[in-house]
């Protein structure tokens, strides 16, 4: 596929990051030559110098040749014009715009985006994705990744298993001769950075990293079982005042069982900004790694430090000092893939990979047409998609044995009217299933033909 991403900061590298992997033809502009040439240094991707929104600089891109366009400029309105531009001369069949400001995102104006007015296929705001994110995360204390699937009736879980677990040692065949309430399906495990799908007959270790799918009212006894759960988040200190910062805020505002939300901003003007766009949130303007800011912000009776700055460095060393003053859980925001090679170095720090959660938003852009939803997982090692099945289909009468799944691959829950199931390989597919698949990057286009 040809791509063209306009931006080559934080968020159009993340989306240049992923987009790599997969057999894409990628061309990206921007009006930074440091910052095209620091991309293209990395990436195989053609660089071009200019304003995304000009025409001249979108037809030097073979725009005329694009499927897809993303606007990832840190610019709305730059993003909007460059849509435009491109569906009103060189008929780009696809557009995605990056937007932040809340008057373009305001749902009162949404019938704006149309071919006949502002042709956007697909709007995304990375910031309050993330935010959001990250909030869901604190509403399972314990977790190192949740995605929600099948209108949130089921979720995907990611924890530590701690070495005083009853699952310890208990091949997953058996889970439920520990615990017989017990509904889990266990996705994948990632075992001291080896990540696999477990047969029936693996067994769990201790500090195992499982991804487990889990019906949504089962969510706490299962963290429970598995000795997984952490207490309730109540108290919050935020490192980093921008909209990330402001959207978690935002939420835990609105939350009754949190008690406190602190955010820590090192600039004046961007503290007193974020302070008066939000009512009950504290912000504090002063350096990070103060005794004074940080005793203030009541670091050493917080639940959980979150560090959302634009430096890796600043988000990890936040996370790390936080972890030293007592606070149990300290989730880092970061944006390179270098920091995936320092997980003992973090220890139980837990990392959002900015990629992933961006590159969510837009997946069922780049996958087949059957695949309605989609999450990046980790640091992008693997995908879980929704798949309908639709009457006519192909997969309909067929095992899941039948399917000739890649090996990388396989059928992990089947949603069947009000039913969810946590399949054999002998399970039949019927009409109107929809199928839960997890994929490891390597086997994504041989998974996807199974749909042609």
């Amino acid at each position: 596929m040809k791509i063209i991403v306009c931006g080559a900061g934080a968020v159009g590298r993340s989306i240049v990051s992923y987009l790599v992997k997969g057999n894409n033809d990628i061309v990206v502009i921007d009006n930074n030559p440091k910052r095209l040439e620091d991309l293209a240094q990395e990436f195989e991707v053609l660089p071009i110098l200019g304003s995304a929104s000009h025409p001249s600089v979108l037809e030097k891109a073979d725009a005329k040749k694009t499927q897809l366009l993303i606007a990832a400029t840190d610019n709305d309105e730059v993003n909007l014009t460059a849509c435009n531009v491109a569906h009103s001369l060189f008929e780009v069949p696809r557009k995605i715009a990056r937007l932040n400001s809340s008057e373009f995102l305001n749902p009162l104006w949404a019938n704006l985006y149309k071919d006949e007015h502002i042709p956007v296929d697909l709007i995304i705001s990375p910031e309050e994705e993330i935010g959001k994110y990250i909030y869901s995360m604190l509403k399972i204390p314990g977790s190192s990744e949740v995605r929600t699937l099948l209108n949130n009736r089921l979720y995907l879980v990611a924890f530590k298993i701690p070495e005083k677990s009853p699952f310890v040692k208990v091949p997953l065949l058996n889970l439920t001769q520990v615990d017989e309430s017990l509904e889990v399906e266990i996705v994948c495990i990632n075992r001291k950075n080896n990540i696999f799908i477990p047969y029936k007959n693996d067994v769990i270790e201790a500090k195992d990293e499982i991804y487990a799918l889990i019906p949504a009212e089962k969510i706490n006894a299962t963290m429970s079982a598995f000795g997984a759960e952490n207490s309730a988040i109540e108290r919050v200190v935020v490192f980093g005042g921008n909209e990330v910062s402001k959207c978690i805020a935002g939420l835990c505002e609105q939350d009754d069982n949190i008690i406190s939300c602190k955010i820590i901003e090192e600039d004046y003007e961007k503290a007193m900004q974020i302070a008066k766009s939000l009512d009950n949130t504290v912000v504090l303007q002063g350096q990070m790694m103060s005794d004074k800011i940080l005793s203030e912000a009541g670091i050493y009776n917080a639940d959980v430090s979150v560090a959302v700055t634009l430096k890796d460095e600043d988000n990890i060393l936040s996370s790390m000092l936080s972890k030293k003053c007592g606070v149990k859980n300290n989730i880092s925001l970061v944006n390179s893939p270098f920091y995936n090679n320092l997980v003992d170095i973090v220890d139980e720090n837990i990392l959002v990979d900015r990629t992933s959660v961006t590159i969510s938003k837009i997946l069922c852009e780049l996958r087949c047409p059957e695949v309605k939803k989609a999450f990046s997982l980790g640091r992008g090692f693997a995908e879980i998609w929704e798949v309908p099945v639709a009457e006519g289909s192909r997969l309909v009468g067929k095992t899941i044995k039948s399917l000739d799944l890649p090996a990388s691959s396989k059928v992990c829950a089947i949603s069947r009217e009000d039913e969810i199931i946590f399949p054999s390989e002998l399970e039949e597919i019927q009409n109107g299933d929809i199928l839960v698949f997890y994929v490891f990057s390597a086997g994504i286009k041989k998974l996807e033909n199974i749909f042609d």
